[in-house]
């Protein structure tokens, strides 16, 4: 049994549980933080992969929760300008669906509530003349463009939840929380394969979360909507950088965009899950969905046989009673129960990836008073995560700057390392002056010395938390390929 006190355990190693440990662990408190499977494995690596304020959600109303999410693009992009990057999106008019001047004067709210500063605005484009417009069908001869983010969602998670143990926290993956018993004045947490105390405890468990408060005993009348978003991916549709915002009759939206280079990712869905949580996979009716609207805008039609992976996560919405899976909130709540006179348990519903520092801010307001490490200030939007300490401007000439240094590693591999690590991929690469000294080559600029970085730094335990969460190279990886890779990975020992 683990002797040591911690001030607050984290439970959900997620976007919301990470950016929460991150946090409380650079204020000062001690924190643990359990996952049990990895890091991001669920929701959080699932989603369409967007910084962004939520244009569509200007029609529910919900200018609040796109004020927030608006004010925390460039925020997030300053702090991690080597995994988030700005995004062009067009927005074709479409007639018979929303007229030109709701667009125009949405577009309008979304450019000047939420304190853009970098992000170019909005403006109207002849689809003739754009390079956007190519790719897509004759009848759409007008079209919006606008300004959001991209993110890699689970490096977002990885890199908070490293910051987090770099402060100070314990990171434990493939580690279930299987019992909480309060005792008194703290918490007894069992695991599948130890026990920890600690003064107070986050529930941050996404999906699970009402599962975990009936492990904890605790009642609570909060209601949640899981919510089914699916993804499919297509041979690259288009040979430009910019990102399509479609809509469809039925009053839904779904993105077209550039992805990995060679791909194109369409989605989402958004669908009433009802099944279970492990086995979370696109519906054959959702990806005839995704193939005939994208097929109503491109010029190349896309067909259930062009998909070449899909992938489906489930949001945990607090249930608002929208009629449509689509219109239910995207903001987030706490329940806390306990607090002055026992060891208080907070949990937290709903929530999106952009907005996950307020939430991580907010959530420990509310156990600050129970905590005197919390009451310290908010720090989270000021200092970078790992390997982004340089300017929003800066990851082209940090990618030149890595090939000049390393030159055997070309320029596509130097822009892949710098998105993915930023300045720490100098760590690995170390005093290399060959591609033999990064030892074995798995394939696609795959390394010995980048896989063992992964492991001892980034709690990798699979091939698959390498090639689709730390990655994202399982789309050009063949089954020989990755079977090598598991071998390699077997005989290393992981890190805790």
């Amino acid at each position: 049994m683990t002797e040591i006190m911690f001030d607050l355990a984290v439970i959900g190693g997620g976007i919301n549980g990470a950016g929460i440990a991150r946090d409380a662990a650079g204020r000062g408190a001690s924190v643990l933080l359990l996952e049990r499977g990895d890091l991001a494995q669920g929701t959080s690596s699932n989603s369409t992969k967007l910084i962004h304020g939520g244009l569509r959600y200007l029609e529910h109303y919900e200018f609040g929760l796109v004020r927030e999410a608006l004010s925390e693009r460039e925020v997030l992009w300053g702090i991690a300008p080597h995994i988030i990057w700005p995004l062009r999106f067009i927005l074709p008019h479409r007639p018979g669906l929303r007229p030109r001047w709701l667009l125009r004067m949405g577009l309008f709210l979304y450019d000047h509530i939420g304190g853009r500063k970098y992000l170019p605005a909005a403006q109207s484009v002849a689809l003739a003349k754009h390079p956007a417009g190519k790719a897509l069908k004759p009848e759409y001869t007008n079209a919006f463009a606008y300004s959001d983010g991209w993110v890699d969602d689970a490096r977002l998670v990885v890199l908070n939840a490293r910051d987090a143990a770099d402060r100070g926290a314990e990171v434990r993956t493939r580690c279930e929380v299987t019992s909480l018993k309060r005792e008194g004045d703290h918490w007894r947490i069992t695991t599948s394969g130890e026990e920890f105390r600690a003064r107070a405890i986050v529930n941050a468990a996404g999906p699970r979360v009402l599962d975990l408060l009936g492990r904890a005993g605790e009642p609570t009348t909060q209601k949640m909507r899981l919510v089914r978003g699916s993804h499919i991916v297509v041979k690259k549709l288009f040979d430009h950088d910019f990102a399509y915002f479609f809509q469809l009759p039925d009053g839904r939206i779904f993105f077209a965009i550039p992805y990995e280079q060679d791909f194109t990712l369409i989605g989402t869905t958004d669908v009433d899950h009802t099944g279970g949580l492990d086995d979370v996979h696109a519906s054959d009716e959702e990806i005839a969905y995704l193939c005939a609207g994208a097929s109503e805008y491109f010029r190349t039609p896309v067909t259930p046989e062009d998909v070449v992976w899909t992938y489906s996560g489930v949001r945990p919405l607090i249930d608002d009673g929208s009629g449509k899976p689509e219109a239910a909130t995207r903001g987030y709540s706490f329940e806390l129960d306990g607090g002055a006179d026992a060891a208080p348990l907070l949990s937290v519903f709903g929530g999106k990836i952009t907005t996950y520092r307020q939430l991580a801010a907010a959530a420990l307001k509310q156990l600050a008073p129970f905590c005197p490490p919390l009451t310290a200030r908010e720090w989270t939007g000021e200092a970078p995560l790992p390997g982004g300490d340089f300017g929003i401007t800066e990851a082209p000439a940090k990618a030149r700057a890595l090939a000049g240094r390393y030159p055997f590693l070309g320029d596509a591999q130097a822009a892949r390392l710098i998105r993915l690590y930023g300045t720490r991929a100098g760590v690995f690469l170390g005093e290399a002056a060959s591609p033999a000294d990064l030892g074995e080559a798995f394939g696609h600029g795959l390394t010995a010395a980048e896989v063992d970085y992964l492991i001892t730094h980034e709690w990798a335990r699979t091939a698959e938390d390498i090639l689709w969460r730390r990655t994202k190279l399982g789309l050009h990886f063949t089954p020989a390929e990755t079977a090598r890779l598991e071998a390699y990975i077997s005989q290393r020992k992981p890190n805790r």
